[in-house]
């Protein structure tokens, strides 16, 4: 019989997809029963207690957790969020139930052997309810006292070889996608790239130092998996710079409904959306309209191609990217906290990326940009936010890098130009300028 009667939390098991609430029952369960003889090291009902004051929660609408100060390990400013119940009474199990973040792997590739290592020690030390993966990307281990947290941390380091993730106002812990090693639309490396900046950055993922978070996230096309673009301060979007290679024979196959050829590479298998038609799902939906298909021929204006994928993913075998390839870097990502939502903004359109050699420009912006934001930031004032507040032309400048047409978001409502002093060539203008430094005031 369950220690705590959950009505509320039932509901959410009664729908038609799988439940959190499910999970946390057998996993409650499972501890209770313990046939496999763990030594918990944190209370063996922990987890029917975290069904209880969720249930409270629910109840009272409000939340039952608090804020009980900086919880980690020593010499580590981050990767533990402390969580306290503010009724221990009622609640003993989860009196104290902190989150620690732990380094996910580049790609999240994994070995069996190493998840049943990291879950072993989970089930002795914590609550064993994981979360693979936070929205953080990190592997998340939740629920445990404060007294473990040493504990885990030296098992984690000694015996697995693995690092806390980040957390508070630092470096959080760098996410990217399969990259090279599984997918054909890859423009670098992006395994190579994430792993080389988190062992290049470990104090500022581990030591807080910044006005607050912020994340770097890796996509190795412009398809976006990770979706860095929409959730980093800093997002590495692989691209290409020359031509689009086409294959006509293959358009003509695509546009001839060849069975062999299904659009979408088959995404749409077991529904019939009617005979594939070029104009009306490639060519209109091309966001600069730079494609145009005549005589059986397809031609691509890729002057004005914005590299967006979207044909080579509907014609996968007739259309592949181009083999001049590298990253653009994006920065000002972030959700809806103070300014409201901000994707990426471009701040370098392209940068090649093929070997430790080419990081060098890589760690370049990204210090400049730290300095900037650190000398100028407020207290949780995220580098988006400080970009809407200052402007992107400060951005430019300090980061050393020209301004192109690829900045441009839209024309430029405001009819007047501000020149700077020093930017002012001479002749008349040089007059101009003294004329009103000294006589309008």
């Amino acid at each position: 019989m369950a220690k705590h009667e959950t009505p509320l939390l039932d509901q959410l098991e009664s729908g038609p997809w799988p439940s959190f609430v499910s999970d946390l029952k057998q996993q409650a369960e499972v501890r209770a029963k313990n046939e496999a003889g763990v030594e918990f090291q944190i209370p063996q009902d922990a987890v029917e207690d975290l069904l209880g004051v969720l249930e409270l929660s629910y109840k009272h609408g409000r939340t039952h957790w608090k804020h009980g100060g900086i919880v980690g390990v020593f010499g580590y400013g981050g990767g533990v969020i402390g969580r306290y119940c503010d009724q221990p009474k009622l609640f003993p199990g989860v009196e104290h139930f902190h989150t620690m973040r732990v380094a996910q792997p580049c790609g999240k590739y994994y070995t069996t052997e190493y998840l049943r290592t990291l879950t072993k020690i989970w089930d002795m030390r914590g609550s064993g309810i994981t979360n693979m993966h936070g929205a953080t990307g990190d592997i998340i281990l939740l629920g445990t006292t404060t007294p473990q947290i040493e504990e885990i941390f030296y098992e984690l380091t000694h015996n697995m070889n693995q690092d806390l993730g980040g957390s508070g106002s630092n470096l959080r812990t760098p996410a990217d996608c399969l990259g090279s090693s599984r997918c054909e639309y890859a423009c670098y490396d992006s395994n190579a790239l994430c792993h080389f900046l988190t062992n290049n950055y470990q104090d500022e993922l581990h030591r807080p130092a910044f006005p607050y978070k912020f994340k770097f996230k890796f996509d190795a096309c412009p398809n976006c998996c990770v979706a860095s673009i929409a959730r980093s301060d800093m997002s590495f979007i692989g691209t290409w710079r020359d031509a689009i290679k086409i294959d006509q024979d293959a358009v003509n196959k695509y546009v001839e409904n060849d069975a062999a050829y299904p659009p979408n590479a088959g995404a749409h298998k077991g529904k019939d959306w009617g005979p594939f038609d070029i104009e009306k799902e490639v060519l209109g939906l091309c966001p600069t309209k730079c494609m145009k298909f005549e005589n059986k021929t397809l031609k691509i204006d890729d002057a004005n191609c914005t590299r967006c994928m979207h044909c080579i993913n509907t014609m996968p075998r007739a259309l592949k990217i181009g083999d001049d390839r590298g990253c653009s870097i994006l920065v000002g990502a972030k959700a809806p906290i103070v300014d409201g939502a901000q994707m990426g903004s471009l701040l370098v359109p392209f940068v090649e990326v093929n070997s430790d050699n080419d990081y060098e420009a890589i760690t370049a912006v990204i210090e400049n940009v730290w300095d900037w934001w650190m000398e100028e930031g407020k207290n949780r004032e995220r580098l988006g936010e400080l970009i809407m507040r200052q402007g992107f032309q400060k951005l430019l400048e300090v980061t050393g890098i020209d301004a192109q047409p690829q900045h441009v978001a839209y024309p430029r409502t405001n009819p007047y130009i501000f020149w700077k002093e020093e930017e002012v060539a001479g002749g008349w203008t040089r007059d101009v300028v003294e004329y009103r430094k000294h006589h309008l005031r």
